[in-house]
């Protein structure tokens, strides 16, 4: 049998109020924080971690990923324009040529900028609460993949980040975008991330006591990012400099985490080991 292929044409926005755009986008982007928040709650009430350093974590966090996003897509990707929109950065809006603002939301977040501004508020979040900042990023690395995988379902109802055409029976159609069908690797990115995120709850469940010193973040970071990597080989470039290229933006930006991630389970299993064998001689 074969399969007719997926049409795709929903409208991003759920409402308008006033002007004010609500969309599936933010929705799942908020959501999926909050999900994230709420199994972290868990994990730090099993590790007897204070509840006031959730919510310092929270705020510290959720600015990170935001300022971190925004400015990774506008330097990373779109950088001369966004130097000479130098407002459109900081607010979800643009001021076309003919005059007037339109309110556009912050469209266009960097996954890769978010990691980055994740990492430097935890650096403050840790000097603040006086919480490691290793132990603090290996249990996000836990939870982490529920805010990606629902941030790639919001890329999928706004019909952006486009798979290349394919002749598979599941190809989409992204009608917004053209009559041809296409990868839907939102999806592929989505379920990679969730299914990562499941090895990675299982992991802490069974083996914490074996898995700590930034284990989880390095395994977590290689996971994600490979992921990355190889589903950019199917997905369109998201800006036209990248057409020369052998590895897109995408996969260039990955591979540096890739690495991180690599020496980060090296120290991990070094200095969990190491503090085994002290404590074994005491």
């Amino acid at each position: 049998m074969i399969l007719n292929y997926i049409h795709w044409n929903p409208n991003p926005e759920i409402i308008n109020i006033f002007g004010v755009s609500i969309r599936y986008y933010g929705l799942l982007f908020v959501g999926g924080l909050v999900l994230s928040i709420y199994i972290l709650s868990l994990i730090f009430k099993k590790e007897n971690i204070p509840s006031e350093n959730l919510e310092k974590l929270s705020i510290y966090g959720m600015i990170g990923i935001i300022v971190g996003a925004r400015l990774g897509h506008c330097l990373f990707y779109e950088p001369s324009y966004y130097l000479s929109h130098l407002l459109e950065i900081i607010l979800p809006v643009s001021f076309p040529p003919g005059g007037g603002i339109k309110f556009t939301g912050y469209q266009g977040l960097a996954s890769h900028g978010g990691v980055l501004g994740v990492l430097i508020a935890l650096y403050f979040y840790a000097r603040k609460k006086k919480h490691s900042m290793i132990d603090t990023i290996d249990l996000i690395a836990v939870v982490a993949g529920i805010s990606l995988g629902a941030i790639r379902l919001g890329n999928f109802m706004n019909s952006e980040i486009i798979g290349m055409p394919t002749s598979k029976p599941w190809g989409v159609i992204f009608e917004r975008v053209d009559n041809v069908p296409r990868h839907p690797a939102q999806l592929y990115e989505a379920i990679s991330y969730f299914f990562i995120c499941a090895i990675m709850i299982i992991l802490y469940n069974k083996m914490r006591d074996r898995l700590r010193n930034g284990i989880f973040f390095g395994l977590a970071t290689i996971l994600f990012f490979t992921a990355r990597f190889l589903i950019e080989f199917v997905k369109e470039n998201q800006v036209g400099f990248e057409d020369g290229m052998t590895f897109n933006m995408g996969q260039i930006l990955s591979l540096p985490y890739i690495a991180v991630g690599i020496g980060f389970m090296i120290y991990g299993f070094w200095k969990t080991r190491t503090l085994a064998h002290k404590n074994s001689c005491k």
